[in-house]
């Protein structure tokens, strides 16, 4: 497609909370924030000309490498929240976009994410086929911390095993990036999640996931959270480190 009339370096989309993205307690599922934020960045990516639709004609797509979420507070059920978006680098196959969400003035959510391109015939990186240029870079950053090293070569203490099942796969033909957050979040003590005491969480995708892969998962415990490795054949195929209060 086109680079749309309405294209803009910096992106701002608004979104209304609804009551089926909320958890018992009437606050946004960390899941739904991630989808908010990933449809946010797509819409951008569409009206600047490097969609999927757009890659595709060269059997590219973005996926997601690193996502790093930084939490003040959660929206919940009826508000009116508006995510801002850019990009800070975006160079050969791999690119950083940052993220904020508001309600009104006041900043409630931060996030990063690295994001590489990737042919979905070889299923491997490769440079963007696209265009880019017109795409402004900023050197702001949307969290106070960068990307950690998450340790998930920890000793493992498996807590569950599943089978990737058909409504875990997405467009790309492998598991989406909030279904791994989604099964580690299920594991977790209910009271975490309604008392909101995660302060900030990391993501780090490996290696994609097919329909009926066999996978362990796995937890522990440290000083100020939880860390969770998604494991398949003896490797590693996504962590994820919790931070709560």
């Amino acid at each position: 497609m086109p680079i749309s009339t309405n294209f803009t370096s910096i992106h701002q989309q608004d979104w209304n909370i609804t009551f089926l993205q909320c958890y018992p307690n009437g606050f946004l599922k960390y899941t739904d924030l991630c989808n908010i934020l990933q449809l946010t960045a797509a819409t951008h990516a569409e009206l600047g000309g490097i969609s999927f639709s757009d890659m595709q004609e060269f059997n590219q797509a973005w996926v997601l490498s690193r996502m790093r979420v930084e939490i003040n507070r959660l929206p919940k059920w009826r508000d009116a929240i508006t995510v801002t978006t850019w990009i800070n680098s975006l160079e050969n196959s791999r690119s950083i976009r940052c993220l904020e969400m508001y309600i009104g003035d006041e900043k409630i959510i931060g996030c990063e994410t690295f994001w590489a391109v990737f042919n979905t015939k070889t299923r491997r990186p490769e440079n963007l086929a696209l265009a880019h240029e017109h795409f402004q870079k900023f050197p702001e950053r949307a969290t106070s911390e960068p990307f950690s090293k998450i340790d998930f070569q920890h000793d493992r203490n498996t807590v569950a095993s599943r089978r990737v099942q058909l409504s875990d796969l997405d467009i790309v033909n492998h598991v989406n990036s909030v279904k791994y957050l989604e099964w580690c979040l299920d594991l977790i003590d209910y009271e975490i999640i309604q008392s909101q005491k995660i302060v900030n969480f990391e993501m780090n995708y490996l290696k994609e996931l097919s329909l009926n892969d066999e996978v362990d998962i796995s937890e522990k415990n440290t000083e100020t959270g939880l860390i969770f490795g998604i494991h398949s054949n003896e490797k590693t195929n996504f962590a994820l480190q919790i931070n709560l209060k």
